[in-house]
Order: structure tokens, then sequence, then C-alpha cells
């Protein structure tokens, strides 16, 4: 193999690990970290997200509700995004879903199911306080496609969202670069991951939480999708299958944007700024400008 050839595998590792290093650090800091920048819509930010007295404004009239992945928080995933959406004058979200008592911190980890009810119950929280009718999510791995896509279609949730923009979203279920295939043919794991951790069973390829949410389209009418992935995810493998099919439906691979973007699973949702412009993008299409590999300095 040449050189060459070993270079991109090489760079994506060192990229998780550079995503993994500064999420460690992000960890040890305060919630809702202060921001003081100037947003287009010339507010000043002097606080960060979860701001429960901030009004929608005429500019982003949607509220915007951030989902983690599995075994991450909302602290450590969004440390980065939130602020900066705060800045620009959106009202920002997230919460903390899929507790498991025995691995604190480490959440997503719960049944999807029960999963979807917390999150359905957020979104009437958010809508209530900001008074407004719909909100948009922003969700990374499971947070960006099974949880809130089973939310919309099994639970009432399609007239309460506008946009979905998922980043490395597992929307047709996991393979984890062959574990997950494997894990279905050892006698036991199924049941033991089930009992221990759900969320992850839940998100296996062939689970039956996937055959029920996959049964239905990919899409419900109204709601506008967007799917952000990498060739370079080695969680929701084949990254092909992140993809969605139906009305409204963006999908963008971020290398297609950017050739020297090696992000893998993790750093794609927290630390990727290529991403994080097509985010902005979806979430604002009428003000969307080019995303390049300049995106990833500006």
């Amino acid at each position: 193999m040449s050189p060459r050839k070993r270079s991109v595998p090489t760079l994506a590792c060192a990229a998780s690990a550079l995503a993994l290093a500064v999420t460690a650090i992000a960890a040890s800091a305060p919630a809702a970290p202060a921001v003081a920048k100037t947003g287009k819509a010339g507010k000043t930010v002097t606080s960060g997200w979860n701001n429960w007295s901030c009004k929608p404004s005429a500019a982003h009239p949607n509220p915007v509700v951030l989902l983690h992945g599995t075994w991450a928080n909302q602290l450590d995933t969004w440390f980065v995004l939130a602020p900066e959406l705060a800045a620009q004058g959106y009202c920002v979200y997230s919460l903390d879903y899929g507790k498991l008592p025995y691995m604190p911190g480490l959440n997503g980890q719960g049944p999807l199911v029960k999963s979807a009810g917390e999150v359905s119950a957020f979104v009437d929280k958010v809508l209530t306080s900001t008074g407004t009718k719909k909100v948009d999510i922003v969700g990374h791995s499971q947070g960006g496609g099974p949880l809130p896509r089973y939310y919309m279609e099994f639970m009432n949730g399609a007239s309460k969202v506008d946009k979905l923009i998922g980043l490395a979203p597992d929307n047709h279920g996991a393979t984890a670069s062959g574990l997950g295939t494997l894990a279905r043919k050892v006698p036991g794991v199924s049941k033991t991951l089930s009992l221990s951790v759900p969320g992850v069973e839940d998100q296996i390829v062939g689970s039956e939480f996937m055959k029920k949410l996959n049964s239905k389209p990919d899409t419900v009418p109204g709601v506008k999708y967007t799917v952000i992935s990498t060739k370079y995810d080695e969680i929701a493998t084949p990254y092909k299958s992140q993809q969605l099919s139906g009305p409204n439906v963006r999908n963008v691979v971020v290398q297609d944007l950017c050739k020297l973007d090696v992000s893998e699973h993790i750093a794609l949702g927290l630390v990727d700024r290529i991403a994080f412009h097509e985010v902005k993008n979806a979430l604002d299409p009428a003000l969307a400008t080019p995303t390049t590999c300049k995106s990833a300095v500006s």
C-alpha cells in the first residue's frame, strides 16, 4: 500500500483523537459557556444556550433544539456549535437524554423509545417558553437520525418540527465497521446489549427498533431534511446508509465540499466547521453561502 493511501486513515484517527481531547477539556467547563459576540441580527449575546428567557426574532423564528449522540452529553457535544448559533441570534436549547444510572455523563444509552419521549417533552417545553409553533432540530449520530425520526413518525412530532439536520446520523442502523453485524451472529450478545445498553442495541442494523422505524418512509410531509456525513465514518457505517430518500431532502458528504476534510464520526459532530457551515446554511437557506475548505477557518 502506498504512503498516500495510508495517510487518510492516519489523519482520520488523528482528527478523532483531537476531537476526544477537546471534549475532555470541555467536560470540566461550566454549563452554558458565556459568549460575547454580535450576531447577524445586531443583537449582542452575553450568555450561552438554554436561555429560557430567549424570544425568537423575525430573522430566526424557530428555536433550535440540539440532540447529542450515544455515549455523549449536551455540553461535550455542543460546546462549539451552540454558542455560535446563540451569538447569531438563535434561541438554542439542548438536553441530556437516555441516561443510565451506572454510566453518569455518558448519555444516549437508554431505550430509544423512552428517549424519544424525553425529546417530545423537551420540545413542548421549548415551544411553550418561546411561544412558537415549530422547532428546528440539529442532532449528532442517534440524535440526528433515528431518535428525532421516531419522535416525528410515532409521537406526533412532525407537526412541531420544521427542519431536521443530522450530523453523521445512523438513519438506517449502524454496523460500526462490522462489529454490529458480528454481534448479531454471536449468541447472547444482543440480549446482553439490550439489558445493559439498550440504546446501543436499538441502533444496530436489524434491531426491532430499526425494523419498526424503517418500516415507514424515510421522511414525513412538511419537514425539511439535511443529512451531513463523512466517508470516513467508522460508526454509522456504511456511511451512505445515513442518507435519506424523499422530498425536501438534501444529502451532503463533507468530502464533496472539501476533499481535505478527514473528520470521522465523532469529529464531524463536535468540531468540524465545514459541517457546521452546512448546518447554518440549512437553518437559514436564504442567507446560505457556498461551503468550501475555507469554511474551516472562517
